[in-house]
């Protein structure tokens, strides 16, 4: 069975149709989901949708996206959640750096108090990093980080990729692949061990080639897949 490690299932866009899509979903072969919390607001129904399925598992997080919208009550807030969370609760994130989306220098600290969350309740982490790799390397080696991870919508060098591994990361692999401009990305894949990738859709983001932006499903995993098995053994192009 297939797992979307990254969905967006909380997201308005798959109201109304969660319980025809999960079945839909299993008929595909997608035994599972992570859910990834992205502010406090948002938790509350990522908890809920996560607890409405079997085979939905979900994290706790504070995007850097929205951390003007955050204080210091809520890393506390977030350790209360991790507290009392079922094993549904999987880990710590979205949570991370976005050089292209406001400033590094405010959004350091959020992740680094994320990343002590995670090791203190012993949770995976669940990492945004869009041209923030290095940094990222950089906060888990000083964090002496041995816990699993996930780098979510891995875009990257091949030598960043070898850093990120060598900490214990795993890298999702999703839409970016599929895309002209992600060749990059394919010439990765063909250089690391498989066993450090996962497949994920970030659904209703990151959607594939053909797709329109924001209406990307965790329908499109195997396709995902398929490609992604392509690409790591050097026979397929994005077209």
């Amino acid at each position: 069975m297939l797992v979307d490690v990254h969905c967006h299932f909380d997201f308005p866009q798959f109201d109304g149709r969660r319980e025809q899509l999960m079945g839909e979903l299993r008929g595909q072969g997608i035994g599972g989901l992570v859910i990834p919390g992205v502010r406090c607001a948002d938790w509350p129904k990522v908890q809920q949708v996560a607890m409405a399925h079997s085979g939905v598992f979900y994290c706790l997080g504070i995007h850097p996206w929205y951390i003007d919208e955050h204080g210091p009550e809520d890393l506390q807030r977030l350790r209360d959640h991790l507290a009392i969370a079922s094993e549904q609760c999987v880990g710590v994130g979205e949570c991370g750096l976005d050089r292209l989306r406001g400033s590094l220098s405010e959004q350091m600290p959020w992740f680094e108090a994320q990343v002590r969350v995670a090791a203190e309740y012993q949770r995976a982490l669940v990492i945004h990093s869009v041209k923030a790799h290095d940094e990222v390397v950089e906060v888990l080696k000083a964090a002496n980080w041995t816990g699993n991870a996930l780098v979510h919508g891995f875009s990257g060098s091949y030598q960043q990729a070898v850093k990120l591994i060598d900490l214990g990361c795993m890298l999702g692999v999703g839409g970016v692949i599929t895309h002209a401009k992600g060749g990059k990305t394919r010439d990765t894949l063909t250089r690391v061990p498989a066993s450090a990738l996962v497949i994920e859709t970030d659904a209703p983001d990151m959607a594939p080639a053909g797709v329109r932006q924001g209406q990307n499903s965790p329908q499109f995993l195997p396709d995902n897949t398929a490609r992604t098995g392509l690409y790591c053994v050097g026979v397929a192009s994005p077209n």
